[in-house]
């Protein structure tokens, strides 16, 4: 399940258990809006790595270019 489902969801189980008043909705939903959250920094966590290793490597590259 990606990010932003897993936030879709918790906002829909929360809002059940806003409604029916049940709290353990609401905690479990909560939950799992936390969880995408924290799928969303992972991912752009790995991209930023990505992308900051493409640029080294770039560099690198020129480096070598200009040295050679």
């Amino acid at each position: 399940m990606d990010a932003a489902a897993k936030k879709a969801e918790g906002r829909l189980e929360s809002a059940y258990g806003d409604l029916t008043g049940d709290t353990g909705h609401q905690i479990k939903g909560k939950a799992k809006q936390v969880q995408g959250s924290a799928m969303n920094t992972a991912e752009d966590l790995k991209e930023g790595t990505k992308s900051a290793a493409k640029k080294v490597a770039g560099a690198a590259n020129d480096m070598a270019d200009d040295l050679g």
